[in-house]
């Protein structure tokens, strides 16, 4: 009755349009009323909620943004763009192969899939079906690489993901690394055999890039693009030699970023204040969803129905096999509808105490829910970067083209989710090695 109640609430409020942040805090309102003992129950909300956001494990959330937002707005991450660009002039289907790898740069640093489709949509779309690309590597490359952007670190969503599931944030960054770059292999391969298959397209634009000096193609990669790889690495670097915490690692990539910029001489106070803002403006929405879910899952433990619906499930007696795939298809078709963040706050109370009770290994089935919350905004009909997609194309394109775009880069993403189901050490493999 409880679970039927809260969720009951919960779906009620975002049906009629209700912000979802504001329905967790309303539901969470009426739960503590109802199982903790009314007014004594909203002041143990109130004191729960502090505390949830008071963890020393959630400050890489507002340092990973803030890398982005100074890279963002100095226009570091657009250089680096155009020097990728110089560097492929000569391969077929150029801007298709820098939609995947800059619009992975901006996913990583801004830290919002939909934000980046929208904004690499705006900025490459129009001149790829200009240049004559099949709307299939136009459109494609830029919906999918958010799932690269959500596992390679920086991810401030694995962080979140860690930090509401329990489990270790340091394991799910380094336990991306491989699957995210096995899904960027395969979609880079993807969009090259498919733009060899049709070279028709640009031709008069290499003729144009291919009088360009070997200086003027490597110089401005290794002047733009080598320095911000180099972030990237003392991210990474220092927690895979295991010589920093994730706090310590993205205080390492905030001040590198900071350095970056001065380095540059583009940083002004102007655009500090605009980055430090707007980290600000996200890193309390993201802290508002952390409270909202956490007691969300406290109200859930307290009734008795996170209990109750473990002890359905073990009537069922699902062995962890189907147990793991009937959660990712749960998140699958939730992805169609509502973002990721949504999801996990929904999910996550549930899923991690059966994971838990199953003896389901948590940094396999965190790397593997990131890879699926991905694949559902990607799923036709409903899927939110589809939407995103036709808000940003030209009025020529249709929906049916947006779908098929999407259907490629989607299987990819389901071979590599296959991949990591079939051989966990793919995405459990580097964190083991962490000293």
């Amino acid at each position: 009755m409880a679970l039927f109640i809260m969720l009951g609430s919960l779906f009620g409020l975002m049906l009629i349009g209700f912000p979802v942040a504001f329905s967790f805090l309303s539901v969470n309102l009426l739960g503590a009323w109802l199982f903790m003992g009314g007014e004594a129950g909203i002041g143990q909300l109130v004191r729960n909620s502090v505390g949830s956001v008071t963890s020393f494990s959630l400050t890489p959330i507002p340092l990973f943004v803030m890398m982005g937002e100074l890279l963002f707005h100095t226009g570091l991450a657009f250089r680096a763009i155009s020097s990728i660009e110089r560097v492929i002039a000569r391969v077929p289907g150029q801007l298709s192969i820098v939609s995947v790898l800059g619009g992975t740069a901006f996913a990583t640093l801004s830290g919002s899939t939909i934000a980046n489709t929208a904004m690499m949509g705006s900025a490459l779309l129009p001149e790829m079906l200009k240049r004559g690309y099949h709307p299939t590597v136009a459109m494609g490359p830029i919906m999918a690489v958010g799932g690269i952007a959500m596992l390679i670190p920086p991810s401030a969503l694995a962080v979140m993901l860690g930090s509401l599931a329990g489990v270790s944030i340091t394991g799910l960054l380094v336990g991306g690394i491989v699957p995210g770059l096995l899904m960027a292999i395969g979609f880079l391969g993807y969009v090259i055999i498919r733009s060899y298959m049709d070279k028709s397209n640009e031709s008069e634009h290499q003729e144009e890039e291919e009088q360009l000096t070997r200086r003027q193609r490597w110089w401005p990669f290794f002047r733009d693009v080598v320095p911000l790889l180099g972030i990237f690495v003392a991210v990474v670097g220092s927690m895979l030699a295991g010589w920093a915490s994730p706090t310590e690692s993205a205080a390492i990539g905030a001040l590198a970023a900071v350095l970056a910029t001065l380095a540059y001489g583009v940083l002004t106070l102007k655009n500090l204040v605009r980055s430090l803002l707007e980290t600000a403006r996200i890193s309390v929405i993201i802290l508002f969803v952390l409270v909202a879910s956490t007691a969300f899952s406290q109200q859930l433990s307290f009734s008795g129905a996170t209990s109750g619906l473990l002890s359905v499930v073990s009537d069922y007696g699902l062995t962890p096999f189907w147990l793991v795939i009937g959660m990712l298809a749960i998140v699958l078709l939730m992805g169609c509808v509502i973002d990721q963040v949504s999801m996990m706050m929904i999910t996550l109370p549930f899923f991690m105490p059966l994971a838990n009770a199953a003896g389901i290994e948590p940094i396999w089935l965190g790397v593997m829910m990131l890879i699926t919350m991905e694949m559902g905004l990607l799923t036709p009909p409903f899927g939110l970067l589809l939407m995103v997609m036709q808000s940003v194309a030209p009025a020529s394109v249709r929906l049916p083209q947006i779908y098929a775009s999407a259907v490629p880069f989607l299987l990819i993403e389901g071979v590599v989710l296959a991949f990591i189901f079939l051989l966990p050490w793919l995405a459990t493999g580097l964190p083991g090695l962490i000293g």
